[in-house]
């Protein structure tokens, strides 16, 4: 029976190990890229003398916790008000219309065109509401920012003179509004940053695709509709949209310089249920793309770049399945020795075991931070990633299965300082099933430790244990939170009105 098994499990152990190492060697392709241009000086084009009409558009959806922020923000951006149009598309259904209302008044009263846009339904979601505002829009140009953005009062003049005329979209850098509120925020941040930093600017930076990022950036209106407008068919309308006008011929422009800062979630089950979101539309939109994508014309070295951008959630769906092969792999071994390290081919895949690292670290001093300080957190960020496979490994599910499945946003409370309190307040989810999951695929990482400790192959047993902290610091912290959360909600129902006090959360 084992030898039956050796030759399709080698194959399959050859071909997971195979491709996470070419992710990880795209890893250190992307930080060569970015430390190669890093000095690169921005070239900050003069202004205008003729400043385009443009419209503002701030999807909303139950967001009373941070809907007058972003209004107020776009409100106060510094541009001639007689060429700037402020669209709040609001599909609440709670207290955040009224809240919206108010604001939207106050602005208006001010001499502020902006206006409160709603529908009977959600259709389409995000895509569908962007799709309805665009309608009454009469801009040249649409700038995007989501209710947890804060953008600052000259976004729009230091990025509209950058728009050359083939140019789609202009994408400005996240920042962040409380990065330091728990280590859940820091690693967050510490990721997030290795995405524009590193990521964006290297594709950028070598004409590779890269995509607009759903907030804190601007369209050229010509192109969006050019390449078909607004569609809902993925959870991702925004990488989906971007692929269009780049198979169309459009070109993009990345400002690293220019930072939109934003809320980081501090709940671990609307981080999850985000992480789910971003997986499960990206991977719909490599089912959708890939095919395109190599049917352009387009240089080999950009197809295959495209093709890494599209699958980059596929890395935790390879993490979970050597999951899965570690025991049995370890098992054969016995009698195959060569067999866990394939000949020798293992050990170049443990090399690019240390492509994140060097990815995150190079985010962080091009920052200007000191990055040997934040060592631990980066090494750590490695392991909560393997935390997330299974939530990924449900998405992809999702879509084999082809299960419908809503837009769910990502609840924010308005938190920008280390002791506001949130979980006695609303938007307050569920504890998700899937951390049952996450704690049995922990069980077997646990076992795979053991036995490959008894077999003296200290790798294995390093990896599984990567694994092993991810998907308990995952589902624990979930469980924790939910915990905590229903602890302190239901405190807060038995005392009076009166003596009420909010509980810092995280």
């Amino acid at each position: 029976m084992l030898d039956l098994l050796l030759i399709p499990l080698a194959i399959l152990y050859l071909l997971v190990v195979g491709i996470l190492f070419i992710y990880g060697v795209n890893f250190f392709y992307m930080t060569f890229l970015t430390w190669r241009n890093q000095r690169r000086p921005p070239q900050d084009p003069p202004p205008l003398t003729n400043w385009p009409l443009v419209t503002v558009q701030l999807p909303i959806y139950n967001e009373m916790y941070v809907a007058e922020r972003v209004i107020n923000a776009a409100a106060r951006l510094d541009y001639p008000p007689e060429l700037l149009q402020i669209q709040v598309l609001d599909d609440s259904t709670d207290e955040t219309q009224a809240i919206v209302k108010t604001a939207v008044d106050h602005w208006q009263a001010q001499g502020i065109n902006i206006s409160h846009l709603t529908r009977p339904n959600r259709d389409g979601y995000k895509a569908g509401a962007l799709k309805a505002g665009l309608s009454h829009a009469s801009g040249k140009f649409i700038a995007f920012f989501d209710a947890d953005f804060v953008p600052t009062v000259d976004y729009l003049r230091r990025t509209l003179p950058h728009f050359q005329p083939q140019t789609a979209f202009v994408q400005a850098r996240w920042g962040h509004l409380n990065q330091n509120y728990s280590l859940l925020t820091s690693l967050q941040a510490i990721a997030i940053d290795a995405h524009f930093v590193v990521e964006q600017f290297a594709r950028w930076s070598a004409d590779y695709w890269f995509n607009f990022n759903g907030t804190a950036g601007i369209w050229r209106r010509a192109a969006l509709e050019d390449a078909g407008g607004w569609q809902a068919d993925t959870l991702t309308e925004d990488l989906d949209i971007s692929y269009r006008a780049l198979l169309r011929g459009w070109q993009a422009r990345y400002l690293r310089n220019v930072v939109v800062p934003a809320e980081l979630p501090v709940s671990m089950i609307a981080f999850r249920r985000q992480q789910h979101r971003w997986a499960r539309g990206s991977l719909e939109c490599a089912l959708k793309f890939m095919s395109p994508v190599w049917r352009s014309n387009q240089s080999l070295s950009l197809k295959i770049e495209a093709t890494l951008h599209l699958t980059g959630y596929a890395v935790h769906l390879l993490l979970f399945a050597l999951t899965l092969l570690y025991p049995a792999v370890l098992l054969l071994s016995q009698q195959y020795p060569q067999l866990i390290t394939l000949f020798g081919i293992a050990y170049a895949f443990n090399l690019t075991a240390l492509a994140p690292t060097t990815f995150f670290i190079m985010g962080q001093q091009n920052l200007g931070k000191q990055w040997r300080r934040l060592l631990p957190k980066i090494l750590w960020i490695t392991a909560v990633g393997s935390g997330l496979m299974i939530n990924t490994t449900r998405a992809a599910l999702q879509i084999i299965t082809r299960k419908q499945n809503a837009f769910e946003r990502t609840a924010k409370f308005g938190i920008e300082h280390k002791n506001q309190p949130w979980m006695r307040k609303q938007y307050q989810l569920r504890l998700d099933s899937i951390v049952f999951w996450e704690l049995g695929v922990a069980g077997i990482n646990l076992g795979t430790i053991l036995y490959a400790i008894r077999l003296g192959n200290w790798a294995v047993a390093v990896y599984a244990g990567i694994f092993l902290s991810g998907l308990l610091y995952v589902a624990g912290l979930t469980i924790w939170q939910a915990v905590a959360v229903y602890r302190q909600q239901s405190a807060a129902s038995r005392q009076p009105v009166s003596q009420q006090q909010p509980i810092a959360g995280d």
